[in-house]
Parts: structure tokens; sequence; C-alpha cells
């Protein structure tokens, strides 16, 4: 079995989401099927174990851990860049198909959501087999269990599907003697039917309080599939299959059109079961504003106080140790820097742009809309509030509650870019994230926020981008236009809405750069560039901003370019499988399932 590619994993014969201890098995080992379905605990923890393969962000980029993926997009420059590490792989473009830094020094998405695909399929498969389901269960929780199992392989497709694309679909474990030489890459638009449609059967499942997909949240339970998550999933799917690097001519099913239709429905289906945008007020000197405290609060179950977050990530950040200020006691790693371009993104407070766009292909030459009053010597002042919420920046306060604790990214100050490239505990931009950064966390007080991997926020760009690709800025598509579902995203923070009757052309500008805004550091902007196809645009470099501290107290800001990277090339698009499956696969079918360009 050992020498069956990790494809073949749809078909192994195995219990890998249970163990003996945890189903009190007899002490020899022995484990059926039938042993499992018999009784109700037992199946009840095996279904437990179906979302442990659910993402665990963080920013340690090593183990079976999922990276944060800002230090690998235009959003930031990661300060490990100049020593021997993951980032710094990438930067240089040291990716192959036997070796990316984003699979073999992390989990390897490949292995892992193959296997848990057929622990979901195992589990459905065998929980409707009377011969194997002995024990008489309540059908309303057995439906229930299979809902949930349904959205969980549609979520975990979908992980592999964003990554490499087409990928072959089973819905049950291949049976004894299967001829993987008939095996093969579904297109994309099956990917998409076969997860929308999952989506769809668990939405048809009645619900019951506590035991199906519902529109309740199930107490102490955050990675219960709820009808929020399938709703989501829906609506990212359709985006991502409409979008030009997966469907190029607007084609065939997913259409911006199809796409449109998708997203307005599960928004308006989380709109209509209570789904709200954070805006609680944070207690003094607790957080900047509600877009801050967002982040820092942690989804309750119960959803009393988070009715946005749909699903979260499983594991805290740790901002504070891993992408921390060197003044925050315990820091290990500033991690991935803000980088200029991100900056430039955020409008004024007014609503206007301050930077439309750069006159040079280096980007040291910002095109200034002069009617804001961006000032290029007070570059940070009266900006987006979600600029602050999620950015340390010269000048700032980095402790509420004590106005003494100014973040000092000049040259010479306390958080300044280090002149040796190895120091990893200082800027490389000029810049630190703040966001998901609790101020008050440290070694024994753990308080950062946890990534969101669905959120309402995320829907209502989903729909814009669909909406405005397909019947412009302006135009509804039922009660809502694209420019509308902007404009509620902003008026979260009291940002100005968009104006009326712009161009499709500018209103894309603007959306881009409002998603940018709103989704910073949410592993989303890696993939939109993608999709987009306009990463040989983005991450060829980023750029930086260099402080100097005048006699006078006053500050000179001079933008520079960090060093180029090979990783923008159109072969990035997708991640490489890895050559040995690849190489199993062509002795088994002839086909070669490798992704262009890492041949």
């Amino acid at each position: 079995m050992k020498q069956i590619t990790k494809i073949l994993a749809l078909g192994v014969i195995a219990v890998s989401a249970v163990s003996c201890a945890d189903l009190d098995m007899d002490s020899d080992g022995r484990l059926q099927m039938k042993d499992i379905f018999s009784r109700q605990d037992r199946t009840a923890q095996m279904f437990a174990t179906l979302s442990g393969s659910l993402p665990k962000t963080t920013l340690t980029y090593g183990g079976s851990t999922t990276p944060m993926l800002a230090g690998f997009s235009d959003e930031a420059q990661d300060a490990n860049d100049g020593i021997t590490h993951v980032v710094s792989n990438w930067y240089n473009g040291r990716v192959s198909s036997t070796s990316n830094p984003l699979t073999s020094k992390c989990i390897d998405p490949w292995d892992k959501y193959f296997e848990a695909i057929y622990n979901c399929n195992n589990f459905i498969k065998n929980i409707q087999d009377p011969e194997i389901a002995t024990y008489p269960f309540d059908e309303n929780q057995k439906n229930g269990w299979i809902a949930q199992t349904k959205v969980l392989r549609a979520y975990y497709y979908w992980q592999l599907v964003k990554r490499y694309g087409g990928v072959p679909l089973a819905s049950e474990p291949y049976p004894m003697g299967f001829d993987y030489a008939n095996a093969r890459r579904a297109t994309i638009e099956e990917c998409a039917d076969f997860i929308i449609g999952q989506c769809d059967e668990a939405l048809d499942c009645p619900e019951t309080e506590g035991l199906s997909v519902g529109f309740k949240w199930i107490d102490n339970s955050r990675s219960a599939m709820t009808r929020y998550i399938a709703h989501a999933l829906k609506s990212e799917v359709a985006l991502y299959a409409a979008s030009p690097l997966f469907n190029p001519d607007n084609s065939g099913k997913y259409t911006w059109s199809k796409a449109a239709e998708i997203t307005k429905a599960s928004l308006d289906a989380c709109l209509g079961h209570g789904a709200e945008l954070f805006k609680t007020s944070p207690e003094a000197n607790a957080a900047i504003n509600a877009y801050d405290n967002y982040f820092i609060t942690r989804s309750d179950p119960s959803r009393s106080i988070d009715k946005e977050t749909f699903l979260e990530s499983g594991t805290r950040l740790k901002i504070w140790e891993f992408a921390g200020t060197p003044v925050n006691t315990g820091m290990k790693e500033a991690g991935p820097c803000p980088s200029q371009e991100l900056v430039d993104s955020y409008d004024m407070a007014d609503g206007s742009e301050a930077i439309t766009g750069y006159l040079d292909s280096d980007h040291l030459q910002p095109i200034v809309n002069e009617a804001s009053g961006y000032d290029e010597a007070n570059p940070y002042a009266n900006r987006d509030p979600r600029f602050y919420a999620s950015i340390y920046f010269n000048g700032c306060q980095r402790n509420l509650d004590d106005p003494k604790s100014v973040i000092e990214s000049f040259v010479g100050g306390n958080c300044g870019i280090s002149d040796r490239a190895t120091d990893v505990r200082f800027t490389r931009t000029g810049y630190y994230m703040r966001k998901f950064n609790n101020y008050k966390s440290n070694s024994s007080n753990a308080n950062d926020g946890y990534m969101p991997l669905f959120r309402l926020a995320e829907l209502y760009l989903n729909f814009a981008e669909a909406a405005y690709q397909s019947v412009g800025p302006d135009q509804k598509i039922g009660d809502m236009s694209a420019r509308e579902a902007v404009n509620v995203v902003r008026a979260r923070v009291n940002m100005p809405g968009l104006p009326a009757g712009m161009s499709k052309a500018d209103f894309e500008r603007r959306y881009r750069k409002e998603r940018r805004v709103e989704l910073a550091f949410e592993d989303h902007r890696f993939y939109d560039v993608r999709r987009w196809k306009i990463l040989d645009q983005t991450d060829r470099f980023v750029t930086g901003m260099k402080i100097t501290r005048n006699a006078d107290g006053s500050f000179g800001y001079k933008r520079f370019k960090l060093a180029d990277r090979n990783c923008a090339s159109s072969k990035f698009y997708l991640y490489p499988i890895n050559q040995s499956d690849v190489s199993k696969m062509f002795q088994l079918s002839g086909q070669n399932w490798q992704n262009p360009g890492w041949e």
C-alpha cells in the first residue's frame, strides 16, 4: 500500500479517523466498521473526527498547520527573506514539482485533503449501509450527520481545487479492484458542480435544531457545518469558477451571471437568518474601532455577539510572537511586513483615493490624488479606519493604554528597518502587521485573534464582483447592486460609499482595492491575483517606506523597492502536483496530470 500514490487515498481501506483508544476497543486493536456503526457513541466520535482537517492557520510555516499566505503575496514582505527559509525559497523561485516550500515544509494539502475526503466518503457510505450501521439511529440525527459530512467533503475538495485546479472526484471509496487507469482529473466545471451540488444536498436536509445542517450554531462546536458555511462555500466556488483563471472567455455554466445569481441567493439566505456585520464598539483602550475589535474577538458558539463569522481557523494566531514588533516582550519575528502597495490601497477618511497608481514601473513615484488632501510629508493622517486597525506605522500608539508606547519605524527607531537582512525581528518595509493583534498579548497572555475562513463581508464582496462583471456597477440584481454591496461593507467603518455612475473599469479598480483592504491578511489576496490572472503585475516585487527623522523632529519619507521576486510567472497560478504522484498516475493511466509549467 505504501507504493500507492496519494491520489489513490480515495480508495485506501483503512480507518484513519479514529483510534482504538478513542473507541474503547479491545486491546488486540481489531477495528471493524460494524463495530463503530453498531453504537451511537462510537459513531458520534467518528463523526467528530471528520472536521479534524479544517485549516489551522499559523505564522510558523512548518509542521501540520496551514501557513498564513500574506508573506507569499504582495500584501507583505516577510522578514525571513534574508535567511534560508520557506519564504526566501518562494521569493527566489526555488519551487518545483519535487519541492514546494508551501507544501514540503508545511502541511501537504494534496495528501491531507484526499485523506480527509476518504474519511468523509467512508462515513457516508457506511452509515447508510444497513448491514454495517445496525444501531437504530434517529433519522434526523443520521441525516444531519450525512448533510454536515457532505459540506465538509465539499470544503476539502475546494481546498484542493483552489490550489491545484481540477482533481479526481469520488463520492464513495473506490472499490477493491478499481482500475486506476480510469481515474482522471475532473474539469473545473465538474468540480464546481460537485461541490455546489453537495452543498445543495445538505441544504435540502430538513432543519432540526442541534441535529442537522441548520442556521443555528451548535453549542460548543465551532466546527459544525451550518447552512451559513454551505452558502459561503457555494458563493466562493461560483466566484472562482467564473474568474479568468478558470473561465477565461466567460462561457459554459459558470458565467459571471451565474455566479451573481448564486452569490446573491447565498447572501440573501444568510442575511435572512440573522447574519450581520460585526459592529460592536470596543471598551475603552481595548481596540481601536469595531473592525479592530472584530479580529481580536473570538466567535462565540451561540453567536450572541459575533453574527459575521461562519467558520474560523482552529488555531489562535500568535501575531505578538511571529509577526510582532520589537518593543513587544517575547516576540521572535517581524513576520509578514505590510507592503507600501497595501498601505497605498487605503482611501482617505472622506472616501477619496489617496494614491491612484504609479508613474514608474518600480512604484517609487505614486500618482497622488491632489483633491484628496493626501500629504506625502504626513502620509498616515486621515486614512480609512481599517488602516489604523491593520497596520503598525511610524508614530502610531502601540499599547492603547499607554500613550508613550509609540512605534518608531524611522531609521534608528525602536522598530526601524535593520541594516542586517538576517535580523528577522525588524521590519523589512517600514510597517508591521496589526490586524489580529491584541496589544496585551504576550507569552503569558496569548489573546490574538483567529483567522476567519468564511465571513459575511466576503459574501457581500463576492456578490459585488460577480454583479459588476455581469450587469455593471449600478444595475440591481434583486434588491442590490454591486456598488451598494461594496458600500455596505464600507459603512461598517463609517467610510463614505463609492459614487454612482462609475465606469466598469473604474469600479473594478476601486472594488479590487476595497477587497484588498477589507480582507487584508486573510489569505484571499494570494488567490485573488491568481484567479484574476494579474500575478505578473502584483508579485514581481513590493516596496517599502524608509523614514528618517530630521533634526527638527519632522520626518522624511522615501519609498524603496525590495529585491525582485521569482514567483510571478504564470506557472505560479496553480501549485505543482508532487512529481512522484504524477509519475505514478502516468504509469497507471498514461495521462500527464502535472499543472502547466511544472513539467
